[in-house]
């Protein structure tokens, strides 16, 4: 299979996924289980691929720079710090951990 080929079926496809998104009823999703599922569902996603970039390498659990980055992130947050203040800590532990280690 060709890049081509492959970047045609994925448009096709984001294309139906989006038009049968417009072909669901309203009534459907004025429902409150859906607007529930649809407001959860993204920091589901962004949760699970969040702990599969930091934890995974391969087929393998690691815990490394990354994994510190987190933890000094997630401090961070439960301190109710400013969003850049947040990623600052991050990137400086996970740099500061990585220079240590090698």
């Amino acid at each position: 299979m060709t890049i081509w080929i492959a970047i045609a079926v994925t448009a096709v496809g984001c294309y139906a996924v989006k038009l049968l998104g417009l072909l669901v009823p309203a009534g459907v999703v004025e429902r409150p289980l859906v607007k529930r599922m649809a407001a959860l569902l993204p920091v589901a996603l962004l949760a699970a691929l969040t702990a599969q970039q930091t934890f995974a390498d391969g087929s393998q659990m690691v815990l490394d720079a990354k994994a510190a980055g987190l933890a000094a992130a997630a401090v961070a947050l439960l301190l109710r710090a400013p969003f850049l203040v947040i990623i600052a800590a991050a990137v400086v532990v996970t740099a500061g951990v990585r220079a240590i280690g090698g």
